[in-house]
C-alpha cells in the first residue's frame, strides 16, 4: 500500500532515493522497481533484514531494471549519515509523528536532498488521528508510538523553515480511517475488525474500481494521511 504518488515524485532510473524510517519497505520497493538507486533506512535492524531479503528476491526475479541498486542502512533520522545534497528524492512516510525532536529531523531531510530535489512527507491527518486518540489511549500511548498530532498548515510551516517549498499536497487512505476507529473501540479480536481488515487486504490485492473510486471521493474528507511534496530550491532564496 503506497502513500506517496510515485508519478509525482518522478523516480526514474538512476535517481538517488532515500526512504527514511522505511519500516517494512513498501516505498523503497517501489523506488527500486522504477530503477532508482535506493537507500532504505530505519532504526530497526530486524526490520531491515526483511527489507534486504525482499530486495534480493526482487533482483533475482527481475522486478527491478538493469542498473537499479538497493541497500539498507541502520540509522537515525536525527543524524543522517550522508553528505549534504546526496539524494534526488527523500521519503519520510508516517515517521515524523513518532519523533520528539521533529524539527531536527526535518532539517536533516532538507540537508541531504539535492537542490531541485523533492522531499515527500506523510503524517496522520489531524481529524482522523484526533478521533483515534479520543477513542483509545492505547492507540498512541505505546513505546515508539505517536507523540503529536499535526495540523497540515503547521507541518508545512515547519518544513518551510528548513528552506523547502511546498509543491503539492493531498490526502490518502480514506478507507483505513474507519478501520482504525473501529479497532480503537472494538480491539483486534472483534469479528467486525477482522472482517474490515479482510476487506482492506482484498482491496489492496485486487484494486477493484468501486473501492478505488470510493476512496478517491472520500480522501478529501476523511483521508487517514496527509501527504506533502516539497522541493528544495535549485538556487538559494535571495541569491543572485
Amino acid at each position: 500500500m503506497l502513500t506517496m504518488d510515485f508519478d509525482r515524485l518522478g523516480v526514474r532510473p538512476g535517481c538517488r532515493v532515500l526512504d527514511v524510517g522505511c519500516g517494512a519497505g513498501r516505498h523503497a520497493f517501489e523506488a527500486y522497481r522504477r530503477g532508482g538507486d535506493v537507500v532504505a533506512l530505519d532504526q530497526s535492524a530486524a526490520e531491515l533484514d526483511g527489507v534486504a531479503a525482499m530486495f534480493a528476491a526482487m533482483a533475482e526475479a527481475g522486478e527491478a531494471p538493469p542498473g537499479a541498486r538497493a541497500t539498507t542502512v541502520v540509522g537515525d533520522a536525527l543524524a543522517l549519515d550522508f553528505p549534504d545534497a546526496t539524494f534526488d528524492c527523500v521519503i519520510a512516510a508516517e515517521v515524523l509523528e513518532h519523533i520528539v525532536e521533529d524539527e531536527k529531523a526535518m532539517w536533516e531531510l532538507a540537508r541531504v536532498v539535492k537542490p531541485g530535489g523533492i522531499v515527500a512527507v506523510s503524517v496522520p491527518r489531524w481529524l482522523p488521528e484526533r478521533i483515534c486518540w479520543a477513542l483509545s489511549d492505547a492507540y498512541h500511548e505505546v513505546e515508539g508510538g505517536h507523540v503529536r498530532i499535526y495540523r497540515a498548515d503547521e507541518l508545512v510551516a515547519k518544513l518551510s523553515d528548513t528552506g523547502l517549498r511546498l509543491a503539492h499536497r493531498h490526502h490518502a487512505h480514506a478507507l483505513h480511517a474507519p478501520y482504525w476507529w473501529l479497532k480503537c473501540v472494538a480491539k483486534d479480536k472483534n469479528p467486525l475488525v477482522r472482517a474490515y481488515h479482510r476487506l482492506l487486504v482484498w482491496d489492496l490485492m485486487r484494486r477493484p474500481w468501486p473501492t478505488r473510486v470510493t476512496e478517491r471521493l472520500l480522501d478529501p474528507l476523511i483521508g487517514k494521511s496527509v501527504v506533502l511534496y516539497l522541493r528544495k530550491p535549485a538556487v538559494v532564496d535571495g541569491a543572485a
